[in-house]
């Protein structure tokens, strides 16, 4: 089977960033010309496979201002969980507390492992990812706890319905509290955001650490602690399992499903350059959050009256909803992978990258080929050389989207931008030659932008235009693989 691959790295003189589109291959016919040698590539030889990958991470930065910020972030947050830990454990009991963290935690790593899997084509920093999940555990939790509190005294002395705090107040607090730290990230690092799909899973994870710490109060203390008390261990036993179906196996998606609608609005927010857009959207999605939050209270208070308001509800309204954005959310997942394809072709066209790497990139499917193929070709080398670069050539295209799309328009987040796009053409030339020019079933190959020069067994180089099919063409069988050069493209100045 002829590799998906090209044999070297396609190479170009060119300018990242200044660069404009060359014809297409396809205008251009020009057949089995045959030339005396290979073009010449530009390319610097890395001598080992570790060596490429050494030269791929980008510099890290750490200053003292910002190791106090993290510190001091992470500080607070450590503190507001214990503050809810300990507030549970001295008011209802620390029995209580240890089945409760024991029941609500069972299907976290379910919840973030769909978060997870949905963000396959650019994963985001696990930093981040930790800091929206401690944020909504400890301190949307901790600041929903004293507000939802307080309201309630405060309603029992008016002579107010508790309902009221359940189905005005808690919904706005608690969506305001679950999607400010993704709110706090945008702000302070808004290039973490390159997309709607970043937005949901951010608060959605946000969502998840806060439904597992009001899991904990349900389950540990509403359900087993207060039953126990009762009527026995038995029948808070029972008392946990009932609810326990409820919240978990009924309505655990409940919390990520509201919050996941301010994370569309952040994700709008970031692929605009309009100011307005960028400030109401995410607004717009919190108070959808807020509404279908309220609106989910309403029917589980009216349920006390009727339980068939709640089951309408939860069949005819929630379910729908939920599996309507499970719907949308892969449909995003499918269209980064289009995105990808579609403006790495300007790429391509460029000679930056090769028609087949770019076609390699457009399915989760054919990523796995790919990577299955680095992995026979270089071993465990490859495959770790084929997953960087397929994470970095997909941030490199929501980069030049977002330029197109008029992201970067400020001088200074312009200059950022292209230094990421020269970062990032560097890294994936020195991942992609930890596995090109390795395969004994394809012919060594150059890609100038428009045609393959191929050389053929007979020694003898040919220009061929590039196939419909996206394949190295002419594919042969040879012998015991020799040791070839690898190369990496030099950086190219900007203009």
């Amino acid at each position: 089977m002829p590799s998906p691959w090209p044999a070297v790295l396609p190479a170009v003189p060119g300018a990242p960033g200044s660069w404009t589109p060359t014809a297409d291959a396809s205008s251009v016919a020009v057949p089995n010309v045959t030339e005396a040698a290979e073009p010449a590539a530009f390319e610097r030889e890395y001598p080992t496979a570790a060596l490429a990958l050494a030269a791929a991470p980008p510099a890290k930065r750490s200053d003292r201002r910002r190791l106090l910020t993290l510190i001091g972030v992470m500080g607070f947050i450590a503190a507001c969980g214990v503050a809810v830990l300990a507030f549970f454990g001295f008011s209802g009991g620390w029995t209580a507390l240890v089945v409760g963290v024991g029941s609500a935690v069972i299907p976290v790593p379910l919840l973030v492992f769909c978060f997870l899997w949905l963000d396959r084509y650019e994963p985001e920093p696990v930093k981040y990812l930790v800091f929206v999940f401690g944020w909504g555990a400890c301190v949307a939790t901790g600041v929903a706890l004293v507000v939802n509190t307080t309201g309630s005294v405060l309603a029992e002395r008016a002579g107010l319905s508790d309902s009221l705090v359940a189905v005005l107040l808690a919904p706005l607090i608690e969506e305001s509290m679950k999607a400010l730290g993704p709110i706090l990230l945008f702000w302070r690092r808004p290039r973490a955001y390159s997309g709607l799909i970043d937005g949901i899973v951010y608060c959605g994870l946000s969502a998840t650490g806060f439904a597992m710490v009001e899991n904990i109060l349900y389950l540990g203390f509403k359900g087993y602690g207060d039953t126990a008390n009762e009527s026995g261990p038995a029948q808070g036993a029972v008392a946990l399992i009932a609810i326990f179906v409820v919240r978990i196996l009924m309505t655990g998606f409940a919390h990520p499903l509201f919050t996941s609608m301010t994370g569309i609005g952040l994700g709008v927010a970031s692929r605009t350059s309009t100011r307005s857009v960028r400030f109401l959207a995410p607004i717009a999605g919190m108070l959808v959050a807020m509404m279908l939050h309220g609106a989910w209270n309403l029917m589980s208070v009216t349920a006390t009256t009727s339980a068939w308001v709640l089951l309408y509800g939860y069949f005819a309204v929630m379910m729908p909803i939920f599996l309507a954005m499970v719907g949308f959310a892969l449909w995003l997942r499918s269209n980064e992978g289009r995105l990808t394809e579609r403006v790495l072709t300007e790429y391509a066209h460029a000679g930056w990258f090769s028609p087949p790497e770019v076609a390699a990139l457009a399915t989760l499917g054919r990523r796995l080929s790919a990577r299955r193929w680095a992995k026979r070709v270089a071993g465990d080398a490859g495959a770790k050389a084929m997953k960087a670069f397929q994470f970095d050539a997909t941030r490199l295209a929501l980069l030049r989207d977002g330029m197109r799309r008029g992201l970067d328009s400020e001088p200074n987040r312009r200059m950022e931008t292209l230094a990421e796009e020269r970062q990032l053409l560097n890294a994936l030339a020195a991942y992609r030659q930890v596995f090109v020019g390795r395969d004994p079933q394809a012919p060594r190959a150059v890609w100038d932008g428009q045609r393959y020069h191929i050389t053929f067994p007979d020694g003898m180089v040919r220009v061929l235009d590039a196939p419909p099919t996206p394949v190295v063409p002419v594919p042969v069988v040879l012998g015991p693989p020799q040791p070839v050069p690898v190369y990496a493209a030099n950086p190219y100045p900007y203009r």
